[in-house]
């Protein structure tokens, strides 16, 4: 099956223009269906796949306790591996067509209030061209709600500091202009003079963010930065850089934007996905509800403490 797995690389990389990380993530994925259909289902073409071939490969990472959201995953790449087996006519039929994905929990995620944003910028210093740069990433971060791909691979070229805009590409290179505000735009432009430079050591390169080689920041050193600003403000939370997207877009919807609006700002491309952040409002609302109201709960429980 080795030589219809190259040229899935090739679908993903040319056609579809995935992102490097989901090309590798799928990659993976099929890595192990594959085998796994030649070591215990005899299978070496994909011709000879069935429906129940799937299944048996899905009831194998279920019995193994693999998380339902990684099932999930690996079910998205097993089906677009299929599909794409019948567009080159390798196969005459998608035998994953009527193959369910797995129920998820329904996890929300993990959000910062307003007050920890702030304490964690008010945390970072500026004292040289690390941390000049560091503030510049977490300002710009939660001021877009970009993903931290979007976030890497940044260019000079991307940047409408004078009107309050960055041109971001996210997933499958779809181009969007996203606003930033005041504080992103300042922390940018002190990186730009004070830090950049700096980290550049006379090489070439349009990427915005460096790191101390001259080259492209990596999402490694990314989650660092966070998780060591989270640590130094008194955050115990688990954060990682999509926590300031989660953020970002519960933040604004909060102040009333509405949710066409931060779809489009995230970049999702079904507004199902967006509606993850009205269900942390209507937690919040209930919490702070039960909190303030007199009558909220039974008299017992009000009242145990006094």
């Amino acid at each position: 099956m080795q030589s219809y797995q190259k040229e899935y690389e090739y679908y993903l990389t040319g056609e579809l223009a995935l992102s490097l990380n989901t090309v590798k993530s799928y990659l993976h994925d099929i890595e192990k269906y594959c085998g796994f259909l030649t070591k215990y289902r005899g299978k070496n073409h994909p011709e000879d796949i069935e429906t129940q071939d799937v299944r048996a490969y899905l009831a194998s990472l279920k019995r193994r306790h693999i998380a339902s959201s990684s099932q999930a995953r690996n079910l998205t790449a097993i089906k677009s591996f299929h599909k794409f087996l019948l567009l080159e006519k390798y196969v005459t039929k998608n035998v994953t067509k009527a193959v369910d994905a797995p129920k998820q929990e329904k996890k929300l995620p993990i959000i910062l209030s307003i007050a920890e944003v702030e304490r964690i910028l008010a945390s970072l210093k500026k004292d040289n061209p690390l941390q000049i740069r560091n503030k510049a990433v977490i300002e710009v971060l939660y001021s877009s709600g970009m993903r931290v791909s979007e976030l890497i691979s940044l260019r000079l070229s991307d940047l409408r500091l004078q009107i309050g805009f960055l041109q971001v590409y996210g997933k499958g290179r779809k181009e969007r202009i996203i606003p930033i505000g005041e504080p992103a735009i300042e922390a940018l432009k002190f990186y730009l003079r004070e830090s950049r430079p700096v980290l550049l050591k006379n090489k070439q390169t349009d990427f915005l963010f460096l790191n101390t080689r001259g080259t492209s920041i990596t999402r490694e050193s990314i989650w660092k930065i966070i998780k060591d600003a989270a640590k130094d403000a008194g955050i115990n939370k688990n954060i990682t850089p999509h926590t300031l997207r989660h953020s970002f877009a519960s933040h604004m919807l909060e102040q009333g934007l509405d949710l066409r609006l931060i779809q489009e700002l995230l970049g999702h491309e079904d507004i199902s996905t967006t509606e993850i952040y009205t269900h942390i409002r209507n937690v919040k609302l209930k919490e702070t509800y039960l909190h303030a109201h007199p009558r909220a709960r039974k008299k017992g429980r009000l009242y145990e403490k006094i």
